[in-house]
């Protein structure tokens, strides 16, 4: 990959752009956003990622995945991108499901790695042996979800949320985004794809950027550093 921002670098390693997350937090944990979209801003075609990215992008994820402590994730692309067990031991994966309807019998259970995010009332179906973090009343709580993380799972330093796009949505409107990191897709593919948000209310959350990288298939990478005053 070729750097362009903030200083420009021939031959960059994907280990060297994303080495850390771009900052931490030390009263609670620093949720960072990875998602892959189109120029045209679609997050998933025919259901999945897949055509979207590279095996650049991907290794992106990756490597933001061994950064994370936690990944967060919602129901439905749980199911449509097919979730496993996690590479990085003591990694957990807590997915944000009202209903709870999930295969409890994926290795993305079987394997210790997965827990269900839920409100007081919702989920109630879940099988013995399954953690829920229950946050919320009328709906899921996301704030009281990841102030809770550090108690409930442990080391909480880094989260990574990774969509869908409702999640997302739900994730700015309550302005708990610090980072962005997207590749933007070199194509365009129109239809009725989801974007990289959907349901959130009018807002207006500033980002700088902290870094831009292009690599030879014009893949461009971008990590957004949230302004908070």
């Amino acid at each position: 990959m070729r750097r362009l921002l903030p200083e420009p670098a021939d031959d960059v390693t994907v280990d060297e752009a994303y080495g850390a997350p771009l900052r931490n937090r030390p009263d609670g944990p620093w949720v960072g956003l990875c998602m892959v979209a189109s120029i045209d801003g679609s997050t998933a075609v025919d259901g999945t990622s897949a055509k979207l990215s590279s095996p650049t992008d991907s290794a992106v994820l990756n490597r933001l995945r061994h950064l994370a402590d936690v990944i967060i994730v919602g129901a439905g692309t749980v199911r449509d991108e097919g979730y496993g067990a996690s590479r990085k031991a003591g990694q957990r994966i807590g997915v944000v499901s009202r209903s709870g309807r999930l295969d409890y019998d994926s290795a993305l259970f079987t394997s210790g790695a997965g827990f269900v995010i839920s409100s007081e009332t919702g989920a109630a179906d879940v099988p013995d042996g399954i953690d829920v973090l229950r946050v919320g009343t009328a709906g899921i709580d996301l704030a009281g979800a990841v102030g809770a993380l550090a108690g409930f799972v442990g080391a909480a330093g880094y989260v990574q949320v990774e969509g869908g796009a409702a999640l997302n949505g739900a994730f700015f409107e309550e302005d708990l985004i610090d980072e962005i990191n997207l590749t933007t897709s070199p194509a365009a593919f129109g239809g009725p794809g989801p974007r990289l948000t959907s349901g959130s209310p009018a807002h207006a959350h500033r980002y700088d950027v902290a870094q831009l990288l292009i690599d030879d298939e014009s893949f461009v990478y971008t990590r957004w550093l949230r302004r908070r005053d």
